[in-house]
């Protein structure tokens, strides 16, 4: 009980802030009307409901992961923070491979059905983002580029 009204009360802090952090961004005069802030601000008030709500309402029994499944989670995090670190210098398509195959083979641990959904899914997002939505993605990294 006192886990989830911790955990509640943490989710709440952290969605307040992500609010306040959202209302810090910049919008240009040509900006459509609803806005870049809209959507960030609309995820921190879901949460700060769900954190409320866990503090209100806790689990009379919660029921916490094991140890391993802790551990993928954990990697999952590490994983997804170097994707985020490393889009920038090597472009898009090779860190979503890597990152998509790292998390699939944490699914389904097959080396091979992995390495192939990270560069299925690297690719198709990225043929999705620079043709059907038309991003400016950059494929290949920098360096390469030049």
């Amino acid at each position: 009980m006192a886990s989830d009204r911790i955990f509640g009360a943490v989710v709440t802090l952290i969605a307040l802030a992500y609010i306040a952090s959202a209302t810090q961004i910049q919008t240009s005069f040509m900006a459509d009307p609803v806005g870049p802030k809209t959507f960030p601000i609309l995820v921190g008030a879901v949460a700060a409901i769900c954190g409320i709500i866990m503090c209100l309402k806790p689990d009379e029994d919660p029921e916490w992961p094991e140890l391993a499944t802790l551990g993928s989670l954990l990697i999952a995090v590490v994983v997804l923070i170097g994707y985020a670190y490393a889009l920038k210098p090597l472009g898009f398509i090779l860190p979503t491979a890597v990152t998509a195959a790292i998390l699939s083979y944490q699914i389904n641990p097959r080396p091979a059905h992995a390495a192939l959904a990270g560069v299925g899914l690297s690719l198709g997002l990225f043929v999705i983002f620079k043709f059907a939505l038309g991003l400016s993605l950059f494929g290949l990294p920098k360096f390469v580029t030049g």
